[in-house]
This record gives C-alpha cells, structure tokens and sequence, in this order.
C-alpha cells in the first residue's frame, strides 16, 4: 500500500508524524496533553490526531516496547484497533492507559506506536471431525528452554 492519508492534529505541540521507511513499519504516537495517573488508575491518554485511513484498511495501536519501563502503564485493550469508518473531525485517537505505579506522562512523549494494515479477508469456517496433521503435543508442549 502506498497512499496519502489525511491527518488532523489537535495540537501544535507534539511532533507531526513521520513514517521511516526502512526503519521500521510502526510510527510512534505521542501524548497530546499532560497525564497524571496514580497506581491503579485508568485515564484515555489523548494522542492528539484523527486520521483518514484508506477504505479496506485499519490501524493497529499497541504500546511501545518501553512503555511500561517508563511510565509504568499497561494498555488496558491489550491493542486498538481503529477502522477506516473512525474519521470524523472529533474521532481523535487516545491511549486507554491503566497505571501500575504513579506517573506522569508528558506532552509529546512517545507512548505507543501504530500501523496500518488490510482488513482480514472474507472467511467461511468448515466444521469437520479431524484436521488430519500430527499432533504437536497440546497447549505448552514445547516445556521450558
């Protein structure tokens, strides 16, 4: 996919978006306002865009590998998914965070990343008896290495 996609920011104060090709395929996203979470707390953490995605298309938003090493939250959906239908000029995106220990996450931090990627094709799911493939040992069969 190469295409242009609009984006709307909210702020002026966090960095624009950029997409490094041959860096990586996530872009990062950055808190849009000052957060303060106590341990135990859930807040949405504004990022301070909304986008139009390409029709077919869907972005997937998950925390970044430092998250919780720096802030001490946790994504409390595991992962976001935001589908091309989410833009309208107040669908900005937000980070649902849940605090494991008192923060304060400031604007402009990078706090989770994104990317975009094809809506999962059509599927049809066939009930059979047996799969006919050998057994790889059930759930945890590898044991510890």
């Amino acid at each position: 996919m190469s295409a242009n996609i609009k984006i709307k920011y909210f702020t002026d104060e966090i960095e624009k978006l950029r997409y490094i090709d041959g860096k990586s395929d996530w872009i990062d996203l950055r808190a849009a306002k000052e957060v303060e979470l106590k341990a135990g707390e859930f807040k949405l953490i504004p990022l301070g865009i909304a986008m139009e995605l390409p029709a077919g298309y869907e972005a997937h938003v998950v925390p970044r590998s430092s998250t919780f090493k720096n802030y001490g939250i946790i994504q409390t959906n595991s992962m976001g998914i935001i589908d091309e239908t989410y833009c309208g000029d107040n669908d900005q995106w937000f980070f649902p965070a849940y605090a494991l220990r008192d923060t304060v996450i400031h604007v402009n931090d990078r706090i989770c990343q994104f990317r975009i990627t094809e809506h999962q094709p059509a599927i049809c799911f066939e009930a059979v008896d047996s799969l006919n493939h050998e057994d790889r040992g059930g759930h945890g069969s590898t044991g510890i290495q």
